[in-house]
């Protein structure tokens, strides 16, 4: 498609308008984000160009070579329904592409455009395809592979066909890959037909896990139109695992997730500073008060000790099953459910009141949640790392040892170890800053 305002041809994505098919008015020249209908610029209805707004736009005749996907239909049909253990989203969307309509079609894999990767045969022109450059979506992909040759070569590693030849040694590789929903088609297809049709003996992804949509408070993420917050703009605000734990927290697997402020603040104040922060805080602040910045000794645990020790190991056991799953919220909602436990325990054990009457049951009560911290920093480490890493450091404990034993793992900081009393560990959003955030980032509502 050629932008006589731009004076030059676009892209797919440079070029918008509404989709034929489900009538979002947003839809891209290569692909539709609201329904993931595959298009091309010519599909759309009332195009523009995303750089000028032009709505000059004439599709010229010119030579590009064509992936020729519908002649592997059959092998990656065949290949899609073996993967059983697939998400739904993921095998739904590919198997979309691959029946609706017409079926499954050749893809253009060349653009007339001045940046990208030249198209060649070797080193010499492809006849025809002179100053011509590869899609992206049939080159990017095959740089997953090219990485690792140039880890090699970069001397960081060895032996890169190990890791992407099957008759290598691939065969025993678990390869995953994580991506939104718009790019399910290219790995789902465009990419295997690459791999399967070149005949050649390379790995093939395993498990593909794809997200839906995350929207933002009534609308889209746009940056064009000033809406939302984007990844400097919230590191400015607030450190990187507030942000990690709300978007793991709210991963959008089941359906699109969408953010508000309100949700934003709720659950960084009630989850992060008002479950795990306050633990923290209440039993390194009392022991120092009591016993000094060392792990108290004296008095043994009871009843009440082993109660919370079984509930922590039924509890660890679900977490590691859902994130062997790759069942994001799960795994973050049992990850919060732990930090209960200690919670509790202080609650129903109260150190602070036991001292009064038993200071060696408070010393047993106070060593039991101190080792709680760093079980907690090691289980965080997936979902808050800078956290996790700050409170390993205020244990003085460089054992991040993962739990199989739960008892082990409650007794890894011995009576006299030392520690620090950490900062705050989460602080809380106040309601102004909340509503300053929510005016700064709203922009204009698509």
């Amino acid at each position: 498609m050629y932008s006589h305002a731009d004076g030059r041809f676009l892209p797919d994505r440079y070029i918008e308008g509404t989709c034929p098919n489900c009538g979002f008015d947003s839809a891209r020249g290569d692909q539709c984000d609201n329904c993931t209908k595959q298009l091309d610029p010519v599909d759309l209805i009332n195009p523009h160009s995303t750089i000028s707004g032009s709505t000059d736009l004439e599709m010229r005749d010119t030579k590009h070579l064509y992936l020729r996907q519908s002649a592997m239909k059959d092998q990656l049909e065949n290949w899609i329904d073996s993967k059983t253990d697939w998400p739904i989203l993921t095998t739904s969307i590919a198997k979309k592409w691959l029946n609706d309509g017409d079926g499954l079609q050749d893809r253009g894999i060349t653009r007339d455009l001045n940046w990208g990767v030249p198209v060649k045969k070797g080193d010499a022109d492809w006849p025809g395809m002179e100053g011509k450059v590869f899609y992206v979506w049939f080159d990017a992909p095959i740089e997953y592979i090219a990485c690792a040759q140039e880890w090699v070569d970069a001397g960081k590693g060895t032996d890169w066909e190990r890791w992407w030849r099957t008759d290598k040694g691939a065969d025993d590789v678990t390869y995953t890959q994580f991506m939104g929903k718009d790019n399910v088609p290219f790995h789902t297809l465009s990419f295997p037909a690459t791999i399967l049709g070149s005949g050649e003996p390379w790995k093939l992804v395993d498990y593909i896990k794809s997200f839906n949509y995350l929207n933002y408070d009534g609308g889209q993420f746009s940056t064009s139109r000033g809406r939302g917050v984007f990844m400097d703009q919230a590191l400015e605000i607030l450190p990187a695992d507030y942000w990690r734990w709300w978007l793991l927290s709210h991963a959008p697997e089941s359906s699109d997730a969408e953010f508000t402020w309100e949700n934003f603040q709720a659950s960084v104040n009630k989850d992060l500073a008002d479950v795990l922060g306050n633990f923290v805080s209440r039993i390194t602040k009392f022991c120092r008060s009591k016993f000094g910045e060392t792990v108290p000794e004296g008095g043994t645990w009871g009843a009440q000790e082993q109660a919370v020790i079984a509930e922590l190991t039924t509890r660890i056991r679900a977490y590691e099953g859902f994130m062997q799953a790759i069942e994001v919220r799960k795994a973050a909602a049992e990850l919060r459910a732990i930090w209960v436990i200690g919670n509790e325990y202080l609650q129903s054990a109260a150190p602070w009141s036991t001292f009064k009457e038993n200071p060696e049951q408070a010393a047993a009560q106070t060593r039991l949640a101190l080792n709680l911290i760093r079980l907690y920093a090691v289980l965080s480490s997936p979902f808050i790392p800078d956290a996790s890493a700050t409170l390993m450091a205020a244990m003085k404990c460089q054992d991040d040892t993962w739990p199989d034993n739960i008892t082990d793992a409650v007794n890894v900081l011995p009576a006299g170890h030392a520690f620090e009393v950490p900062d705050v560990t989460f602080r809380k959003i106040s309601d102004e800053e909340r509503e300053e955030w929510q005016t700064r980032f709203a922009g204009i509502r698509a």
